[in-house]
């Protein structure tokens, strides 16, 4: 498993019974995380919460505070910030694992030694986004929802990348890339984050297993004749490392050589000074062990 363990305003205190105990630049926060199936003890840092996040039984949830927090504060990984907000869906803005991959694209792109132009679809509030701009990269950055993407466009501005070329585009992903095959556009790499399940603009559902297959697939018509990676994220856990891994493998090796690689991702848990599963990445590139 790849650990996220560079972080210096974000930690994971402890895990335990369907919780996590986070801390967020100094902002304690409890929220659920399916992956904790264990029921360990948990010690007064769990009481000193400043916002502890409750499913509802008729879906999604709210958040009770125990003091008042400022509506969204910063936390920076590297020369990167983001602004933290705790939403309705117990989600912060940020998905503090990602971290790994964007040292990753960070690495792929300064060692590239041309340019390189970057689609992240599902691109959600900009990590990596922001990670490839900050390594030099041209990004086209898209996501369906508007309110995301002001959001990725304020973490820019947060990380003093607001003059970088970053193509903001609200849009449905696969319609985008349908538009980009039709124009001609080509990108050197892909990043794809879909999300395990969800529901288009007309209703139509998405199944990240039922779907994600003939859009790997669609994808691979705006690569260029020479790409530097795709990238395949997964949270769900009926997609393992291994299946993504075939995917890439036999959509992008046949065409372009290359290798694949995959693994888990996860976040070190100060408490137990165990990894908490938090997805996982599969990534085909030119080169090898890169996962390591």
């Amino acid at each position: 498993m790849r650990k996220a363990d560079k972080w210096k305003d974000y930690r994971l205190i402890d895990a335990s019974d369907g919780e996590k105990l986070e801390s967020w630049g100094g902002v304690r926060l409890v929220r659920p995380d399916p992956q904790v199936i264990w029921k360990t003890p948990k010690g007064q840092g769990w009481k000193n919460a400043d916002a502890v996040y409750h499913r509802s039984q008729r879906g999604g949830g709210e958040w009770e505070y125990k003091k008042k927090l400022p509506e969204s504060w910063t936390v920076s990984y590297r020369e990167l910030s983001f602004n933290i907000r705790p939403t309705g869906f117990k989600h912060t803005g940020l998905f503090p694992e990602q971290a790994v991959n964007w040292d990753l694209m960070d690495g792929l792109i300064k060692n590239a030694g041309r340019p390189i132009n970057v689609l992240n679809m599902f691109a959600y509030t900009g990590g990596a986004t922001l990670a490839c701009a900050a390594a030099g990269a041209s990004v086209c950055h898209v996501d369906a929802s508007k309110g995301m993407v002001q959001w990725a466009r304020e973490n820019a501005a947060k990380s003093g990348l607001s003059d970088k070329p970053v193509r903001w585009i609200v849009d449905d992903c696969e319609k985008f890339v349908e538009r980009e095959i039709r124009r001609g556009k080509k990108y050197d790499a892909v990043i794809m984050d879909p999300p395990s399940y969800g529901r288009g603009p007309s209703g139509e559902v998405w199944k990240l297993e039922d779907s994600i297959y003939e859009l790997v697939r669609l994808t691979c018509g705006v690569l260029s004749d020479n790409p530097l990676f795709f990238l395949l994220n997964s949270y769900t856990t009926g997609l393992s490392p291994s299946v993504m891994s075939y995917i890439l493998g036999i959509i992008l090796t046949p065409r372009f050589g290359g290798t694949v690689s995959a693994d888990e991702i996860g976040l070190p848990v100060e408490a137990s000074g165990l990894v908490l599963p938090a997805g996982s990445t599969a990534v085909w590139t030119k080169s090898n062990n890169l996962m390591g």
